[in-house]
Parts: C-alpha cells; structure tokens; sequence
C-alpha cells in the first residue's frame, strides 16, 4: 500500500473546499493523508478544516501561513508530507472518486524507475468532458513537460503526482517581495533530469475561476517580474526545448522584463544570448507595450505552462 499526500493549497475558498472534502471521503483507495497549507485566508477556511478534523473522518494535516503564494505554499507542504506520492489538488477543484485507486495502479508500473519522477492523468471539467479533448495517441506515454508540448500538442493542464522524495529536490525558488511563480518553472527542470508517465485517465476535475490564477497569468507576471524572467532565461536556455520555444521565451522574457528595470543593458546581460535577445527585443517590446493597456490575456497560448 502506497501513501499518498493529496495536497491543497488555499486561500479564501470556504466555498469550494467542502466539495473537495466530500470527494475525498468518497475515495475508493484510503490510504492518504490530506494536508492544507492556508496561505493567509481572511474568511472561515480554517474553522471549517478545524469542524473536519474534528470529525476524523480523513486523516488532516492543517497549516496556517502568512500570505506568500502558492509556490511558498507547495514548498511548505513538502516539508510536512508523509506520503510518498505528492498530488496538488487546488481548492477549487476536486477528485472523481476513484482517482487514487488509479494513481496508486499507474504508480506501481513506475515505482522502481529512477528514471521517472511521477505520473500524470487527464483534467476534466465537472460535466466529464476532457479539457479540449487532448489526449496522447497511447494510452502511456514517457515524455517530459517541453517534449509532450512540442511533439504531442499536449498544451492543457494535467494533473501530476510526484515521488516526494525526487520533488523535495525542486523546491520553488523563494524571491523576497514576490508572491507569484509559473508552476512550470519546476517543471522545466524536473525535463533536465526526469520523465514523466502520462496516461489517458482522468484523476482530476478542474473549473476555472476569475479570480484563480490561471485567469489572472498576465496580470500577475507584470507584477512579479523577477520571477517571470527566471522562468523565461531558464527555458530559453534549456537544451530540451526547441529553437522556436526559446525564441518565444525570449520575446516573454523582454515583455516582463521591461516591468522589473527598463535598462536594456542589464537584460541582455541577464538573458545571456544577444543574436536572439535582440531580433526578440522590440517584439517583446511591443507586448509590454500592450499589457500595459490590456493585461487579460492566457499566457498558455504562449508558453510552456501546464
């Protein structure tokens, strides 16, 4: 038996965190831990989670920290997990009732692969359509992050479940006075070293909220700068993506870069690669430009996300 962490991070979702909890007790694989780290919630999100584990029908961990951001919010979590599978399952979301059952039989067929750092199923919506109808022509594929966008067309999100000992070493990078960081930051290095096994099964329903923040993408790398440029630097010189990914990188790594400083010399020292730093220079440019009057965009459509 296989102990799974399904990990939430949350803040102010007293409204959907019930149905969360409702499709955890629903589980058809019981060994589990839940654990919740609360990023600061100002509403009724930690006496709800208090009524739970009270009631002691799941095995609850609960955390309460100053407002940092979910990246802080992941690695806190990976401090505390007991499991040795780590499942991000955000508080707006939840799980149909056998997903567990199937991490745990997909997990088993990689469990001895060092070569292989967790699993990966379908998201779907509430009414059990797949996001998009995207699939893999396999029903298994060991691909990375990069290679399952550029050569499967694989662009929507996915639902991951990590070896905790192999996540703990990828920690989010931890910039003081910045609270938003892509997820695929890690993801783009865990392509370095890792695959991943994806498998055409839904394990996870996901809806989408104006204020979540995957509806936000844009608005909040204009204002965490530092961090969309790490992203960027790291994905236009990662040698697993293609000429054409990087290059898109670059031309991202100018649009926000241009929110931290506007002195182009310290960018390009930065980005460390000028034929192309500078061909992507106004092009990059000229999207700042825009965001600066319409920052409602989904930063999936141009990037590694996912």
């Amino acid at each position: 038996m296989n102990t799974i962490t399904v990990f939430t991070p949350t803040y102010n979702r007293e409204k959907t965190l019930p149905r969360l909890y409702q499709s955890l007790l629903k589980q058809s694989y019981k060994n589990f831990e839940w654990l919740i780290i609360d990023d600061g919630s100002v509403d009724n999100t930690e006496s709800l989670i208090n009524k739970w584990i009270a009631e002691e029908k799941l095995a609850i961990s609960y955390y309460k920290q100053k407002n940092g951001g979910k990246h802080r919010a992941i690695n806190k979590g990976l401090d505390h997990a007991k499991g040795e599978l780590f499942f991000i399952v955000d508080s707006d979301d939840y799980l149909p009732a056998n997903s567990l059952e199937i991490v745990c039989k997909r997990y088993l067929t990689i469990k001895e692969d060092n070569s292989i750092i967790g699993i990966v199923g379908l998201y779907a919506t509430p009414n059990g359509t797949i996001l998009k109808n995207q699939q893999f022509p396999l029903d298994v594929v060991d691909t990375n992050l990069i290679e399952r966008r550029e050569r499967y067309g694989i662009t929507v999100d996915m639902a991951k479940v990590i070896k905790t000992n192999k996540f703990k070493e990828f920690r989010f990078p931890d910039i003081v006075g910045e609270n938003f960081v892509a997820e695929s930051i890690v993801w783009n290095r865990m392509a370095l070293e890792y695959k991943f096994r994806y498998f055409n099964e839904v394990i996870y329903i996901a809806e989408y909220f104006e204020d979540g923040l995957s509806s936000n993408s844009i608005r909040n790398r204009r204002k965490n700068p530092k961090y969309a440029t790490l992203l960027y630097k790291e994905l236009a010189h990662n040698p697993k993506a293609p000429i054409k990914l990087k290059f898109k990188s670059i031309i991202n790594f100018w649009r926000f870069g241009f929110c931290d400083t506007k002195n182009i010399f310290a960018l390009l020292k930065k980005i460390n690669n000028f034929p192309l730093a500078l061909i992507a220079l106004p092009l990059g440019f000229g999207l700042y430009i825009k965001d600066s009057y319409s920052d409602d965009i989904n930063i999936k459509k141009m990037n590694n996300d996912g």
